[in-house]
């Protein structure tokens, strides 16, 4: 794609807002049409959320206007720094209070005619007044045109003026507003139907690789090639599914810190549309954001080539199909500005991401279906493990003849008033798919023989391991699929078995793993990752099918001690610390910070509640098993 074309600019869709006055006392201004080239299914569904103060289109910099034939004779007075700000529209001023009908990336033309109306001693603050407010609201530049009502710009307002990087343009004395306006809206039209036909191009290009049978990865290198930059095509959540870009454009991109330790792309960083990234964006400990701005200026001034340190510019957009959350593409290059036409070439290869995705998801979930009844048949134990089992697996890519751990992995429940809460109408693949997608990745990133199958409830994968530190490999993992816990993702409970060193140990290993999960969550909590070989007790009290029993065990035991109160559960723990101990008085008066003559008035206190257990043994193993069935109730 020629960088010329490229450069052309997208204008602002939608008519400028008029308000309640007639057209002559609020001024003319133009806005150009034009709507959205891609995901118009996710617009209409809000799909593509944006700060409100970013356009969604591109603009003409300050700086071509001036080569344009109606103002090629202007002199800039101010703001020499400020000349890449982007013009999406022209608007006039013929009244003091402009500010509530300016938007922001507009040139605004005047003959400062308003002003001159005022005291003449005020004119000077009312212009510096005017030139700060307009700055504030994101205007691209200010057009005066001098003689008749002003005949100079005062010093101090251009002194003002060049702080802010704001452009103060001196029209032609020969030019008249509707030349500029006119001027200016072809211009815009024109670059705009560039941008179009080249989005088009790409669009076609694409749509080639996808019907040749490319996939995600050929449609990242083609719109990288073409743009130029690093391109990333993302899960929703931030996870890699494609990525292209050579240097130096990939190694700013890491330097930026936009990506957590698993790798995972920060999406929650960027917003949809373009940005510029500060260098000052950078976290102290290696996790920077892209923080395009909000408020209009600082949006502008971001594009400003004096701005000193940055880091580069991103574009991002979400891939939508039917209404559903499929992921994002992200185009980021490093010092200098992307093209122009950037967010409307990555909304096009949206479209076609879109198609692919749908595509594979498609194809997987019949593959997955299948591969994942025959694993289940296996876990299960209907179908024995035998040499026959494992040949099949070679076939389905997957080697179980090694030494592994069966892990099953559970999202944990979600309060249904936090559910509620959730707001936006994007629907996005259930919390269950997005889990399963990330335990594909990760663990396919390690090991591609690996097998991870994804059931109704729970994700289970056989990790291969070492026989004598299993644990690492685990951690790894777990700590891999949850990342920084952004990008929405739901906390989950790990369970995993002891390690299999032959196939017909599977399905056993697999009911160590499920039962390590149930009792991990009830003892833990949220977030627990459980070995079988450490629930200790609790794995003999899980078996005990009657929980009616369990709780009725612990209430006699134990009596009040087991009701749900903080007098309770602080007794509780003076009683347990107290057992960890083998009822040592003075070592448990200084874990729990007692004076000592304040712990032997408990002990009293609790042998009167539950009985000698200090004297006598059997009691105090009553204690303690009832004290570990109250904590597998979360009491």
């Amino acid at each position: 794609m020629p960088q010329d074309t490229l450069d052309a600019i997208s204008p602002l869709p939608g008519p400028k807002s008029r308000g309640p006055s007639s057209l002559e006392s609020i001024g003319v201004g133009y806005r150009l049409p034009m709507g959205t080239v891609a995901n118009d299914q996710a617009l209409k569904l809000h799909d593509l959320p944006a700060a409100e103060s970013e356009p969604v289109a591109e603009g003409l910099p300050v700086r071509a206007l001036l080569a344009t034939s109606c103002l090629s004779g202007s002199t800039v007075l101010a703001g020499h720094s400020g000349l890449n700000r982007l013009v999406r529209g022209v608007n006039v001023m013929e009244v003091p209070d402009i500010l509530p009908w300016v938007k922001a990336d507009e040139l605004l033309l005047t003959t400062a005619f308003p002003l001159t109306r005022a005291d003449p001693s005020r004119h000077e603050q009312l212009m510096l007044d005017l030139v700060v407010d307009l700055n504030a609201r994101g205007l691209a530049a200010l057009a005066v045109k001098l003689g008749r009502y002003l005949d100079a710009i005062p010093q101090k307002v251009l002194d003002r003026a060049d702080e802010l990087g704001f452009p103060v343009l001196r029209l032609p004395d020969g030019v008249a507003f509707d030349e500029v306006l006119a001027e200016v809206f072809s211009e815009l039209l024109n670059r705009q139907a560039r941008v179009l036909a080249e989005a088009d191009a790409l669009h076609r290009a694409i749509s080639a690789i996808v019907l040749a049978g490319g996939g995600l990865p050929q449609i990242a290198i083609e719109v990288s090639r073409l743009l130029d930059c690093v391109v990333l095509i993302t899960t929703p959540d931030g996870r890699i599914l494609a990525d292209e870009g050579g240097e130096p454009h990939r190694s700013a991109l890491e330097a930026a810190g936009q990506f957590d330790p698993s790798g995972r792309l920060l999406v929650e960083r960027l917003r949809t549309g373009r940005q510029s990234i500060p260098a000052s964006a950078a976290i102290p400990d290696g996790l920077a954001a892209f923080t395009g701005s909000t408020a209009p200026s600082e949006s502008t001034a971001a594009t400003v080539p004096t701005v000193p340190a940055a880091i580069g510019t991103a574009a991002m957009t979400s891939i939508v199909a039917g209404g559903i959350d499929h992921g994002r593409i992200v185009a980021y290059r490093a010092d200098e500005q992307l093209p122009s036409g950037t967010v409307t070439a990555i909304e096009r290869a949206a479209i076609v991401a879109a198609l692919t995705i749908t595509k594979e998801l498609a194809v997987a979930a019949v593959e997955g279906k299948f591969r994942g009844d025959y694993l289940r048949d296996v876990l299960t134990g209907l179908t024995a493990a035998d040499e026959t089992v494992v040949t099949h697996c070679r076939s389905l890519g997957w080697e179980i003849d090694r030494p592994m751990v069966v892990v099953v992995a559970e999202l944990d429940p979600v309060d249904a008033s936090a559910a509620a809460s959730i707001s936006g109408s994007v629907v996005h693949r259930s919390q269950h798919e997005r889990f399963s997608s990330a335990w594909h990745q990760v663990v396919r990133a390690r090991d591609k023989s690996a097998p991870v199958v994804a059931f109704s409830h729970e994700v289970v994968s056989l990790l291969p391991v070492r026989p004598e530190s299993p644990a690492p490999v685990v951690d790894q993992v777990v700590a891999a699929v949850s990342g920084d816990r952004g990008g929405g993702r739901q906390s989950f409970c790990t369970g995993v078995s002891r390690v299999v060193t032959e196939p017909a140990g599977i399905a056993a290993a697999y009911a160590q793993a499920r039962k390590s999960v149930s009792v991990g969550r009830r003892v833990h909590g949220h977030g627990s990752v459980s070995h079988f070989d450490s629930l200790g007790v609790h794995r003999l009290l899980s078996l005990v099918p009657d929980t009616t029993e369990l709780t009725s065990f612990a209430v006699e035991v134990l009596a009040e001690l087991s009701s749900d109160t903080a007098e309770a559960a602080d007794l509780r723990l003076t009683l347990q610390t107290l057992l960890d101990t083998n009822l040592n008085v003075a070592e448990t008066a200084r874990l729990l910070h007692f004076h000592y003559n304040t712990l032997r008035y408990r002990i009293g206190k609790l042998e009167r509640i539950i009985g000698p257990f200090t004297t006598d043994p059997h009691l105090r193993l009553d204690v303690a098993l009832a004290l570990q069935v109250v904590q597998m109730r979360g009491i």
